[in-house]
């Protein structure tokens, strides 16, 4: 169950662009979530331009703020500040602005706590989704351990397996086909007992950006 978040242009700009980011097709680092979730009276605050700025490129809005998202900027306090920020030390830069993408399994924005079935979900979406991961350009996929078991119920997402490949000193994976690796990883706002665990994948993953940027580079 989840509650559809009631702001008409936060809505329209997902019914556009159902990511964050670069375009998803053209992303080499792709990071599948649950939803978007927003504060309900988010519409009155003085962020939320920059959050109708960010989705509309949020390529532009990395490299003229220097943050990937709007909730890292001076003023903002509410949820999803820790995400972002554990997200952020991972190393990525607005140069890398051009090759990360978001996507989430809800296809709209959301409301308070979400407790998403697959009822929930667009048949449209997930397919979409599907096709994206499989025989989109991105190298790097992250999919977190709630995220795939919601995938898996839906049916949408045969290829997934139950169990993921442990593979110690790096990132664990649940499957890595030709130049593909789609990988297990923490929640980015996990803390507590889990905190060093997140705090090496995060350098797990900050060893795969140099590999991107010399294929970019012997690409062009």
């Amino acid at each position: 169950m989840f509650f559809p978040h009631p702001n008409p242009e936060l809505n329209e700009l997902f019914y556009r662009k159902p990511f964050q980011g670069v375009l998803p097709e053209q992303a080499s680092f792709l990071f599948v979530g649950l939803d978007a979730n927003y504060a309900a009276d988010i519409a009155h605050t003085a962020t939320f331009s920059k959050i109708l700025e960010y989705h509309e490129d949020g390529v532009k809005f990395w490299r003229k703020y220097g943050v990937h998202h709007p909730f890292l900027l001076d003023g903002y306090t509410g949820d999803g500040r820790t995400y972002h920020r554990n997200f952020s030390r991972i190393g990525f830069t607005p140069e890398h602005a051009d090759l990360v993408s978001f996507v989430e399994l809800l296809h709209v924005p959301s409301v308070g706590r979400s407790l998403l079935t697959v009822t929930d979900l667009s048949v449209g979406h997930l397919k979409w989704l599907n096709e994206l991961i499989l025989e989109g350009p991105a190298h790097h996929v992250f999919i977190p351990d709630k995220v795939a078991r919601l995938m898996r119920s839906s049916r949408c997402f045969p290829w997934l397996p139950h169990k993921r490949t442990m593979l110690p000193g790096s990132l664990d994976q649940w499957l890595s086909r030709n130049d593909k690796n789609i990988y297990f990883h923490l929640h980015f706002s996990v803390y507590g007992a889990f905190e060093k665990r997140r705090v090496a994948e995060a350098d797990a993953i900050r060893l795969l950006l140099p590999q991107v940027q010399r294929s970019n580079v012997l690409s062009t």
